[in-house]
């Protein structure tokens, strides 16, 4: 048996939905994978796009052997990648976000990482990137300490056990045992990964496997990404207690804290100086960390982080209230 032969058989599978301009750099991304094509399996799955994004595709994979095009009719991205399991023939699956492009080791790493390890689930840091400042500014808070906390695989620069990872790979067998749920429209990742620690298993992010994110390129679609985030995360941590962090909790407390110290302030006379006292602290941490952590050869990025920041962490702790008044009887229903 050959070396090349020896190697597990991988099977990419990606899921868009009006990705027209994302979706070709990410295939290219894929088709330049220094992994042998051989033993490589893609398998793209369009939610009934309306743009040109099934058309791209289609013209992309065309000819290439093991490259598949098909219809998710379902539209939602756990839906394409349970899809796209059920349909794999590799050894070894990696999901695939439309708007990531993977450097060229990216299948090899994760294969040597999984394989070294030993861990049910690899994969590799976010590193976010956009066009624009506002972009430029979006992508370091969502990739920094102070803006997602304690979610370290946002940021991690040594192999390291983490609580859940972007675009997991992981052998067939593992995705066969815990698939998506598809009732999660977002964190569908986090559910799943919260479920295999649940269950025993071992998640591990190593910055040897890079790729790369499109971020979002105004604060409008921050807040919505991020809202949205919040909203589904009540859901996941009603299924998983067992995995809630003080991190997940810290956005709620904040949004409370500022608007509870705001209403007491107007409310009662002695309590005036209580929303110049967190506004003000909060304000404070902030300046502090667009200074910290400003893109040195954009300077606008300091100002357009004193909002990407609050941004961030404002609309994931209000989907999180809006989260736990939607789901409240849920956790009791057990459903």
């Amino acid at each position: 048996m050959s070396r090349t032969e020896a190697l597990p058989t991988v099977t990419l599978v990606v899921a868009m939905r009006n990705e027209e301009r994302a979706i070709r750099p990410c295939l290219e991304s894929i088709a330049a994978q220094d992994y042998p094509a051989g033993r490589l399996e893609v398998l793209i799955y369009d939610g009934q796009s309306i743009d040109e994004s099934f058309a791209i595709a289609t013209e992309f994979a065309g000819g290439r052997a093991g490259w598949i095009v098909a219809a998710n009719p379902r539209q939602i991205q756990a839906a394409a990648w349970n899809a796209g399991i059920a349909a794999a023939t590799g050894d070894i699956i990696g999901i695939v976000s439309a708007h990531a492009e993977l450097g060229s080791s990216y299948v090899r790493r994760a294969v040597e990482t999984l394989i070294e390890t030993g861990a049910d689930m690899v994969g590799g840091p976010v590193r976010a990137i956009a066009d624009g400042p506002v972009g430029s500014a979006i992508a370091i808070a969502t990739s920094s300490p102070f803006g997602v906390g304690g979610a370290r695989h946002h940021y991690l620069t040594e192999r390291s056990d983490v609580d859940t990872v972007f675009m997991g790979l992981a052998r067939r067998t593992t995705w066969l045992e815990f698939p998506f749920d598809e009732k999660f429209v977002r964190n569908q990742d986090d559910e799943l990964s919260y479920r295999l620690l649940d269950g025993g298993g071992r998640i591990v992010c190593d910055p040897a496997i890079q790729s790369t994110y499109s971020a979002r390129s105004t604060f409008r679609d921050l807040w919505r990404q991020y809202a949205a985030y919040g909203f589904w995360k009540v859901r996941v941590l009603q299924a998983h207690p067992r995995q809630a962090r003080p991190r997940h909790l810290a956005p709620v407390g904040l949004v409370a804290t500022l608007a509870g110290s705001a209403l007491l302030g107007l409310m009662f006379r002695r309590a005036r100086a209580l929303p110049l006292l967190s506004f003000g602290t909060y304000g404070m941490a902030t300046a502090a960390a667009a200074a910290h952590y400003r893109n040195r050869n954009e300077p606008i990025t300091a100002l357009l982080l004193l909002i990407a920041f609050p941004v961030l962490h404002l609309a994931y702790g209000t989907g999180m209230i809006r989260g736990l008044w939607r789901f409240r009887r849920s956790a009791n229903q057990g459903s």
